[in-house]
């Protein structure tokens, strides 16, 4: 039986994950996108985000009170633990504070001193979580932990979140390499090799002895 950690990466690869040429939001262009919303916003999805989250949350002994991140790419994430483990509470950050009622831009729980963990969707540059973290030490929060669903290690945002975040840790339950590394996988489950003539591996850039679905070397083909 798989574990919610394989199911959750599985999903991710399946519903996810794209290979082709995506402008970012940061302006930089990418050969693959991963919109994570496709999954934590799934009702399969959700749940497994949930579970995996929450048992990483528990590993770590942040004995957390609350969980909340920048709207939207969190919002899922928020709701999924909260509801699977009964006793965390959620909060959300706009992106601004608005500009009626109480004008605050913190929603939800709202315990000054409380000990929480800032989630996210996909860490890139970490502008996101950086906001978030701003945010909710501004409010009064204790941050004991960030996490973010996948981590896009080439576009190097870490060290910013890092930053933000000291002394609390930055986790990210996977790295785009092991969604795309699992997308691939299920490809080659669905659909018989076929030999590259002259390409390179998309992962190492070594020749290429497969093009199907995508080119990879040996080390990489299976």
């Amino acid at each position: 039986m798989h574990s919610a950690r394989q199911n959750l990466l599985a999903t991710l690869a399946q519903k996810s994950f794209r290979l082709g040429e995506f402008k970012l939001s940061s302006g930089a262009t990418s050969d693959y996108y991963i919109d994570c919303r496709t999954t934590t916003l799934d009702a399969k999805g959700s749940r497994l985000t949930g579970e995996v989250f929450l048992e990483e949350i528990r590993q770590r002994g942040w004995k957390a009170q609350a969980i909340g991140g920048l709207t939207m790419g969190a919002d899922p994430i928020v709701v999924a633990v909260s509801v699977v483990s009964g006793e965390l509470n959620g909060f959300l950050v706009r992106k601004a504070e608005k500009q009626h009622g109480t004008g605050q831009r913190v929603e939800g729980f709202h315990e000054k001193g409380a000990r929480v963990v800032i989630v996210d969707d996909v860490c890139t540059t970490g502008g996101s979580t950086v906001q978030a973290i701003e945010a909710a030490r501004e409010f009064g929060f204790e941050i004991v932990g960030v996490m973010c669903l996948v981590e896009r290690e080439e576009a190097k945002g870490r060290p910013n979140v890092e930053k933000s975040a000291a002394p609390a840790p930055f986790v990210s339950i996977f790295t785009a390499d092991d969604v795309r590394k699992e997308h691939l996988l299920q490809n080659d489950e669905t659909t018989p090799n076929v030999f590259a003539v002259s390409a390179a591996c998309e992962i190492c850039g070594r020749p290429a002895v497969t093009n199907n679905p995508r080119n990879r070397c040996e080390a990489h083909r299976n």
